[in-house]
């Protein structure tokens, strides 16, 4: 599901969409993300079972799993429950009115924040916040925060904030205030997952399983290696998305 919203006379309107169709992943998709998908994977079935789960963070570099872990969670447990509403940074504004939307719906709700990150003065900033601290959802335990971002912090970050820095006698470091505000929404998150760039022989191997996945040889897997590093290297990057643009391309043309 997406939370959408569509202008009118007065405004707009807010409301969830149906997503008929989307891209089916499965855990056993997820390459060399094994602690990742583990810890993922644990708290969601916590969740499922309606014991205690945090909220989660995860961070690192573009096409290295985080949002198809989202999408193989929903993959893995849509029969027992799990729903997915991906939120637009510009709709997270609407969140109290999600929530009240699906307080008393008999599923399991994650709410996913895709690519997340704030500049300055975001309007959305304040809203997640209040979510994540509980303070607009203190009557609802049918939901949890799943975002996604390359920023540890969520925010971005200047040179001129060290300068905020107080540093006492006692050698103890005192962030300034621009810093401490930056940090304070990343630490709401009670799980933070970190993701990391793959080396070549992952980004290789995860080519390879793709290429299985879509019924290639093994001789034509072998006969791809060459070729997939060459792919990745114009695109700067080894990333399981890149591994998984690759075998389509290999695929399609063998």
């Amino acid at each position: 599901m997406r939370w959408s919203r569509r202008p009118t006379l007065l405004g707009h309107v807010s409301y969830l969409e149906a997503v008929t169709q989307f891209a089916e992943i499965r855990f056993a998709d997820l390459q060399h993300i094994d602690r990742q998908r583990q810890l993922v994977e644990q708290n969601t079935r916590q969740f499922l079972s309606r014991k205690p789960a945090n909220n989660v963070l995860m961070t690192g570099a573009r096409g290295t799993g985080k949002s198809s872990l989202v999408r193989a969670c929903l993959t893995e447990f849509h029969g027992q429950g799990l729903r997915v509403i991906e939120v637009e940074k510009q709709d997270l504004m609407d969140l109290p009115r999600l929530v009240e939307a699906i307080a008393h719906a008999p599923y399991r709700f994650i709410i996913f924040c895709d690519d997340l990150s704030f500049e300055s003065g975001d309007s959305g900033y304040k809203a997640l916040k209040s979510l994540l601290d509980g303070s607009i959802s203190a009557q609802s335990d049918n939901l949890l925060i799943y975002a996604t971002s390359n920023r540890r912090h969520l925010m971005p970050e200047h040179m001129s904030e060290n300068l905020e820095t107080r540093y006492e006698a006692t050698g103890e470091i005192h962030p300034g205030e621009t810093v401490e505000e930056k940090i304070s929404l990343s630490e709401r998150f009670g799980l933070w997952v970190s993701f990391y760039s793959f080396s070549q022989q992952d980004y290789l191997d995860i080519v390879a399983h793709w290429l299985r996945h879509y019924g290639c040889t093994a001789a034509l897997i072998q006969e791809a290696r060459q070729p997939a590093l060459q792919w990745a290297l114009e695109r700067g990057s080894r990333s399981g998305r890149v591994a998984l643009h690759f075998a389509r391309d290999w695929a399609g043309r063998h």
